[in-house]
């Protein structure tokens, strides 16, 4: 145990299971916190607090990190949610939008979404201009020529601070329009600011119908060739053709020469996630880095702002944003722990794994004395819960993580947002 300082303290949180991976803690320990930074973590630690919260039974975590996220609320319509309402609200400390912003409109980002947050708020920059409008309703917007290299580089470098990644979308609705050539523009941008490439994969657009199918199979192939290490390949466990699970059912070939090359996976998870593609996955042998829940205004119940366009049809050839439940980054915590995952490694998922990808283990992802004190809250209950997917695939599980509070630089917010689900006991289904 480290710890420097003695109180006066402004919070203790006593007697919960800190968890933080990054040190190999794993122990039933206080931590305190002062003047808005971790001032010490040990057992009974000493000294008076303003603030004393008793998280005994809780599971004490560094600030969980959500590596996709949709906040720019409002200018990409239905799409984007308020920012707090998936970060502190629902005990997450840091978001990552993926692909919200584009180089038109940045500015907007930083001054309406970064700025008003109590979250702290990071983008991975769209490859495209239009950005993420409508969540990628309108596939024609995203063809090469929408992409603008030179001005979104310019773009990433004055917002460095910000902007962790560049955000595409590798999958068969584009590339039968389109091949491979806007996803070689979007590395191009990733390979100036030396910054990752975060790839969506798994059908997003409809297939047009004039033009012969492109092998989904293919795809995992080709963006090898444009990858490099760090990359990221988005949505391992997705429902949809494209993805890490080839036509006949099985791992794609190459994705343990992916990961072999150095290319790290984001589970990404969002409502095309799939229990059964997720088990064939995990039983090749290919564990994801990190985990992103993928809320957004499609696949939640959020109200969408008045004048936005109706939503997509459920057709075979579209229905990525079929099927609406409320969930949250603990929520797909408690499906990768129903699929077998160990709770080190998903607490891994969500704290230093991604502080390393965002390249900022130097600042966020542990509960090491002196950093800024991001701590998120859980409870671990026991009972039989039902999860079930948008295949309609059913689990029961024995084990259901929900968000109780987190500190943002020691600020308390209580886990208390309108998206977060109520459990369902499985007995009741």
């Amino acid at each position: 145990m480290d710890f420097t300082q003695t109180g006066p303290y402004d919070t203790v949180l006593r007697g919960g299971r800190v968890i933080d991976p990054a040190q190999g803690l794993d122990t039933i320990a206080d931590i305190a916190v002062r003047d808005g930074r971790i001032a010490a973590i040990g057992p009974n630690l000493p000294g008076p607090a303003r603030d004393t919260i008793d998280v005994a039974g809780k599971l004490v975590l560094p600030g969980m990190i959500d590596t996709h996220a949709h906040v720019y609320r409002y200018v990409t319509g239905r799409f984007g949610l308020e920012a707090d309402m998936v970060g502190v609200h629902s005990g997450v400390t840091t978001l990552v939008d993926q692909g919200g912003p584009s180089v038109l409109t940045f500015p907007g980002f930083r001054e309406f979404v970064v700025k008003k947050a109590a979250s702290r708020v990071l983008a991975f920059l769209s490859a495209y201009m239009v950005g993420g409008l409508e969540g990628h309703y309108y596939p024609e917007l995203y063809r090469p020529d929408c992409i603008a290299v030179e001005d979104t580089i310019r773009c990433g470098r004055e917002n460095a601070d910000l902007v962790r990644g560049i955000k595409g979308h590798a999958e068969i609705g584009g590339f039968t329009r389109w091949g491979d050539e806007a996803m070689r523009r979007a590395a191009i941008v990733a390979r100036e600011l030396d910054r990752p490439l975060y790839i969506h994969f798994g059908q997003l657009w409809p297939l047009p119908e004039d033009t012969p199918s492109y092998d989904p199979d293919a795809i995992l192939p080709e963006m090898l060739e444009i990858m490099r290490p760090g990359d990221i390949l988005a949505h391992p466990f997705t429902r949809h053709p494209g993805g890490f699970v080839d036509r006949h059912g099985k791992l794609h070939p190459v994705v343990r020469e992916a990961l072999a090359r150095g290319l790290k996976t984001d589970v990404g998870h969002g409502s095309h996630f799939s229990f059964k593609m997720a088990r064939l996955v995990l039983e090749a042998g290919v564990l994801p880095d990190t985990l992103g829940a993928d809320m957004h205004g499609y696949n939640t119940t959020v109200p969408k702002p008045r004048g936005t366009p109706d939503e997509h049809p459920d057709k075979e050839e579209m229905h990525l944003f079929a099927g609406k439940q409320n969930f949250s980054l603990a929520s797909a915590m408690t499906s990768m722990l129903a699929l077998g995952m160990d709770l080190t490694h998903v607490v891994r998922m969500v704290t230093i794994n991604p502080a390393e990808m965002l390249r900022m283990a130097d600042e966020i992802g542990t509960l090491r004395v002196g950093r800024e004190a991001d701590i998120s809250v859980l409870s671990d209950e026991r009972g039989r819960f039902l999860l079930q997917d948008n295949e309609g695939t059913k689990v029961v599980t024995e084990r259901l993580l929900q968000p109780v509070l987190c500190l943002r630089a020691g600020r308390r917010y209580d886990a208390d947002s309108i998206v977060l689900p109520k459990p369902v006991l499985a007995e009741a289904a």
